[in-house]
């Protein structure tokens, strides 16, 4: 972990991320790098402090001197009296300074990325689940997961709060992994990481691109559709492998983008597609179909619900034969694949409730689970439960609203993570919307309250869909994350008092 200050220089300036003459190397080379930070309040003696983020303020910067900074790396400087190293990019500059800090360990681990609109978090318990059945076949351990649902990586397990770390975590992580002895983490690559800078200059082994569809436009993530689109192309560029969806919108651009990989590997219905999937078909539950590859032509089983997943499976299934995963375990993995809070069912004894929690909270997921949600439950009413968060991708609000209105026999309107911003504003704003195709909704602003609403509502035989939040255990206010009841735990708790209720009346 430790350096001295000039190998940190010459790392940056290979990277030419250094400003021209800013720097004077005499002066900074001796120092002894023993801890790099970015954040004021975990400085001691002898860190190199990185002064990043827009909310960024030079009274961190005081506090970091005083905690022991010997230099800090910045695009401005704040004649501190102590050296500073003057970068075009600080981004770019912390993902460069924290490989090098923490030995580069994402080249001494196979990592698997993943982006794309909606099924990163799937596709990657589904990878993991595939990987894990191998690993254990082989005696190895299991192998590590970055996601927006959790984080694994052979030393720290965590409930996450973010698709992708900030890059200094993320080789925190990794390095964590590598001294676990893990073989494999599979992580989801997000937009915004990849614009900004959170995944400079990493390598990933195999990189899987699932979907694209207008999301995330806001003016702290993405100007517009084509920065967003072409924020996540950027990926390409980090992998060796990169796992194409041929069902993909605008897939004649991605599958350009991915020749700046070494090899190409396709998924999707297609016959061209390396890993091609046909005779897709409900049994009971379950859902199954066939793949057929070079090396084999099978039947998978899917346990988890919803149709829609069969595209992440086989995405999945091309991560694994690029692995050399033998296809016993592949089966086996996606057989038992589940992802905490995502597509999970419950149901009333009388079966007059059907309840899916899902963390679908954009518009290609909601597309996607009202077609399941009708295609599988066909003689049930949809009732919808969701919000939208504070502050980012707005055009949610329009979105879900539109659609939620459009597939819903009520609809339901309540808080996501309302952050910053007023939770009655973003109901309202949603509202507007829900209204244009149904009058049938409420604003019930506390969650519990809303699904206890919904579970309740005496419609019938009903399908509730609960999105956005799963088995997430806080709502986001201001920019604390405060405790708050699962929507898993909501769901058991009101069908639990329902059927309870419903049994009383019986005797």
């Amino acid at each position: 972990m430790k350096h001295m200050l000039g190998t940190y220089i010459s790392r940056l300036q290979a990277n030419q991320l250094i400003e021209g003459e800013n720097l004077k190397l005499e002066n900074l080379s001796d120092g002894m790098v023993e801890k790099l930070s970015y954040n004021s309040k975990e400085v001691a003696p002898n860190t190199l402090f990185v002064c990043k983020g827009a909310a960024f303020k030079e009274e961190y910067l005081d506090m970091a001197i005083s905690g022991g900074a010997i230099a800090y790396v910045s695009e401005t400087d704040y004649k501190k009296g102590i050296p500073v190293i003057l970068v075009s990019n600080v981004q770019n500059a912390l993902a460069v300074v924290s490989s090098l800090y923490y030995n580069a360990p994402d080249e001494k681990i196979k990592l698997i990325g993943i982006t794309g609109t909606k099924g990163k978090s799937t596709t990657a318990y589904y990878v993991k689940h595939i990987f894990d059945e191998y690993m254990t076949a082989r005696k190895v351990g299991e192998i590590g997961i970055i996601s927006s649902i959790e984080t694994y990586d052979g030393i720290i397990r965590k409930e996450s709060h973010i698709t992708t770390p900030e890059s200094l975590d993320l080789y925190d992580h990794l390095n964590n992994a590598v001294e676990a002895g893990l073989e494999y983490v599979v992580s989801e690559i997000s937009s915004q990481a990849l614009k900004y800078g959170r995944a400079y200059g990493l390598h990933i082994d195999t990189g899987v691109f699932l979907n694209i569809s207008e999301d995330h436009i806001s003016p702290i993530e993405h100007t517009d559709f084509e920065d967003y689109f072409s924020s996540k192309l950027k990926m390409f560029k980090l992998c060796r492998t990169a796992c194409v969806n041929l069902e993909s919108d605008f897939s004649y651009r991605v599958l350009t983008a991915a020749k700046d990989a070494e090899r190409v590997v396709t998924f999707g219905y297609r016959e061209a597609a390396d890993v091609y999937g046909y005779d897709v078909h409900k049994e009971g539950f379950d859902t199954v179909f066939r793949v057929r590859t070079e090396a084999f032509d099978r039947e998978f089983r899917l346990t988890m619900p919803g149709l829609f997943n069969v595209e992440n499976a086989l995405a999945a299934i091309a991560v694994a034969i690029t692995n050399g995963v033998p296809q016993e375990y592949i089966y086996k993995g996606l057989e038992k694949a589940r992802s905490s809070g995502r597509m999970e069912v419950y149901r009333s004894e009388d079966l007059e409730k059907l309840v899916i929690v899902d963390y679908a909270h954009n518009k290609l997921s909601f597309e996607k689970l009202y077609e399941t949600a009708r295609a599988e439950y066909p003689d049930r009413s949809i009732i919808t439960v969701f919000g939208c968060p504070g502050k980012k991708a707005l055009l949610r609000r329009r979105d879900l609203g539109l659609l939620a209105g459009q597939n819903s026999r009520y609809v339901y309107i309540t808080a996501e993570d309302p952050g910053a911003e007023s939770l009655t504003d973003i109901c309202n704003d949603i509202a507007q919307y829900v209204k244009q195709n149904t009058s049938n909704y409420a604003i019930i602003e506390d969650r519990a309250e809303a699904i206890a609403a919904a579970v309740n509502a005496p419609l019938g035989k009903v399908v509730i869909l609960i999105t956005g939040k799963g088995n997430e255990t806080t709502q986001k206010i201001g920019k604390e994350y405060i405790p708050y009841p699962t929507d898993v735990e909501c769901a058991k708790k009101y069908l639990g008092e329902y059927d309870r209720r419903k049994n009383s009346l019986a005797h």
